[in-house]
């Protein structure tokens, strides 16, 4: 039998990570303190600290529970599709209608959050570089297959294009947040398109641009 209160525990530290999360996409980690976070709730500091024993191991928290909305939003239905350069270019569609239906306020979580501990050591930087990191392996792992399956051309770069798809897909929240230029998520999406097109050995495998 499921103890009651271990459900209850349970989905309080979603609803706590799931408002963590909004919040840092606009705030930052930093910028998220306890107050900030039990006032938007209504719950006690100590009913946090309950969760988590300390600021750092909330911040890991919603490290991770962001880590595995982005994974449930984008990676795991684009892996469901076909394999080659199709999942490759479902993996971009699927990041760019995550940040137009505005899941998050800030577009973003770890584009927020990248900024702030590139260069400041401990394990929040960790834990943020591995799941960026995870993603760029994630992009050339799949460019790499695409070429062993012959729908991209044996010369194609897998590291450059798994950085090209990265930077234009990162660009659509600075655009489509600071500079309020909603044409951005298009252009995004053209632009990988027609490269992975150009790249490709068969393009009608490829929505056309």
């Amino acid at each position: 039998m499921i103890d009651g209160r271990l459900q209850r525990g349970e989905r309080t530290r979603r609803t706590v990570l799931d408002a963590a999360v909004r919040l840092a996409s606009v705030e930052g980690l930093d910028g998220l303190s306890l107050a900030r976070l039990t006032a938007t709730l209504g719950v006690s500091k100590s009913g946090l600290f309950t969760h988590w024993s300390d600021k750092q191991s909330l911040q890991l928290a919603i490290v991770e529970h962001a880590r595995k909305q982005w994974t449930e939003h984008i990676v795991e239905p684009a892996l469901r599709g076909p394999r080659g350069v199709r999942r490759l270019w479902t993996l971009h569609e699927r990041r760019i209608d995550f940040y137009r239906a505005g899941h998050l306020p800030g577009g973003c979580f770890f584009g927020t959050v990248d900024g702030e501990f590139d260069d400041r050591p401990g394990p929040v930087h960790d834990a943020v570089a591995d799941a960026v990191g995870s993603w760029m392996n994630l992009l050339t792992r799949l460019s790499e297959l695409a070429i062993e399956l012959g729908e991209l051309r044996p010369g194609t770069d897998p590291a450059q294009l798994a950085f090209e798809i990265e930077a234009l897909g990162s660009v659509v929240v600075v655009h489509t947040h600071l500079l309020k230029r909603e044409h951005s998520y298009r252009f995004a999406r053209t632009a990988v398109l027609e490269r992975l097109r150009s790249l490709s050995t068969d393009p009608g495998v490829l929505p056309e641009t």
